[in-house]
């Protein structure tokens, strides 16, 4: 019993370890360093005796005869550094394999996601798919009160409007939401990709921090649906939903 749960803690600490891998790295890469410092710093004093031992009147030291007397008083320096090397690697390779390893997965994701909006379609017509689309666009609405939330104006319409994927109200104009969609696809075709953040500044929006990092691109476009619903409040909003996620870039 003593042993199995020895066992079971050493399963829990290796899997957070494991979990933890590239804060742990860093923290040891960034403390590895200060070490470094310390460890070359120490050194030097001993290097600068070595150095005065071997100091003659008739004949001044090269740099060279320099490095042969003390290159040894810096072993641990370099030990240490390049430790410290090799957790920033170790730290980065594993965020590597992790980023491509989410989006694999984000893909096949998407391509599911794709293929059941298709099969809803299919199933049970464009009509009632779009009435049930509107019908998510309205609980959004409900879940969300426009009472409880900032209204952004943006200087580019009186027209009250709700983006599903960032959860803000904001003012504008279907007409010149339609023009912004627009002109973002066609920058596409020349930029290749475009991130949602450029989106938001288009539409008058702030940034936010997802927003520099996902996008659309040339393959993947941006297809925005505008669905007319009524606040919980009584106006009408226009609700932003993305046919098209925004993908990893």
């Amino acid at each position: 019993m003593y042993l199995e749960s020895i066992g079971k803690g050493a399963n829990q600490l290796r899997k957070v370890m494991t979990k933890n891998s590239p804060t742990i790295l860093t923290g040891l890469a960034v403390g590895g360093l200060i070490t470094t410092v310390g460890l070359a710093i120490k050194a030097t004093p001993k290097a600068l005796e070595l150095i005065e031992e071997e100091k003659t009147e008739e004949f001044e030291l090269s740099k060279l005869d320099i490095l042969r007397i003390t290159w040894k008083c810096y072993i641990p320096t370099a030990v240490m550094g390049l430790a410290s090397i090799g957790c920033i690697i170790g730290a980065n390779s594993i965020h590597l394999r992790r980023n491509a390893a989410l989006a694999s997965v984000y893909s096949i994701t998407e391509a599911t996601l794709k293929e059941y909006q298709e099969k809803v379609v299919e199933t049970i017509g464009k009509n009632k798919e779009q009435k049930l689309r509107d019908d998510i666009a309205q609980d959004t609405l409900t879940r969300n009160p426009v009472e409880d939330r900032q209204v952004f104006v943006t200087d580019r319409g009186s027209t009250l409007c709700y983006d599903a994927l960032s959860g803000r109200y904001f003012l504008s104009d279907v007409d010149n939401l339609k023009r912004i969609q627009n002109d973002f696809n066609h920058g596409l075709l020349s930029e290749w990709s475009k991130t949602l953040n450029e989106l938001y500044s288009d539409i008058g929006l702030d940034p936010i921090e997802m927003g520099k990092d996902v996008g659309w691109t040339s393959d993947h476009m941006l297809d925005i649906r505008f669905t007319a619903k009524l606040c919980t409040n009584g106006k009408p909003c226009v609700v932003l939903n993305y046919i098209i996620e925004p993908c990893n870039l």
